[in-house]
């Protein structure tokens, strides 16, 4: 797996899909194509209140991405880091990345003849700022979590559900 994630707080998220409209405007998504999607069920009834369960699902940046196996020119490619992205220069639209992923993430541009995908907006990262969706959130639902952060994060988001349940 990437180095990074993207994590979702379920109770923070109020569905507006402000990270998929800004993923799209940043990265210039044609129309029907998602680079990152918020997948929405509801609203449900939990506790008396009206709420959404919601799942993000952008890239899952695999150790050993299918798509890259299956492009033929390289296009389609791993960093150190584990980001995987399309060189755009180098894709001469043959979609068998598309075809490849179990997870349907590589996406067809019509309109350009290539294939796009999520890359977490690694010109963005490396610039030392969180992705676009991370960035749009209104309620900071999604957060974008760094190398050396994750295990650290993740024990965050232990104490913090033990202290509000008050027991291990």
């Amino acid at each position: 797996m990437s180095k990074y994630f993207i994590h979702l707080n379920q109770k923070r998220c109020i569905s507006c899909k402000a990270c998929e409209v800004h993923c799209k405007v940043k990265n210039k998504v044609p129309p029907g194509a998602k680079l990152g999607q918020l997948v929405s069920l509801g609203p449900v009834e939990k506790q008396g209140k009206p709420s959404y369960v919601s799942m993000f699902l952008p890239c899952f940046h695999c150790e050993n991405p299918w798509c890259v196996s299956a492009c033929p020119t390289g296009a389609m490619t791993r960093r150190e880091d584990g980001i995987v992205y399309v060189e755009r220069s180098l894709c001469v639209g043959c979609k068998a990345c598309v075809l490849a992923c179990p997870w349907k993430v590589p996406q067809w541009d019509e309109l350009n003849g290539q294939v796009i995908k999520c890359d977490l907006c690694k010109d963005r990262i490396d610039q030392g700022l969180d992705p676009a969706c991370v960035s749009a959130c209104t309620t900071r639902a999604l957060t974008f979590v760094r190398p050396n952060l994750a295990s650290r994060f993740t024990r965050q988001q232990f104490a913090q559900k033990v202290l509000l349940q008050g027991k291990l």
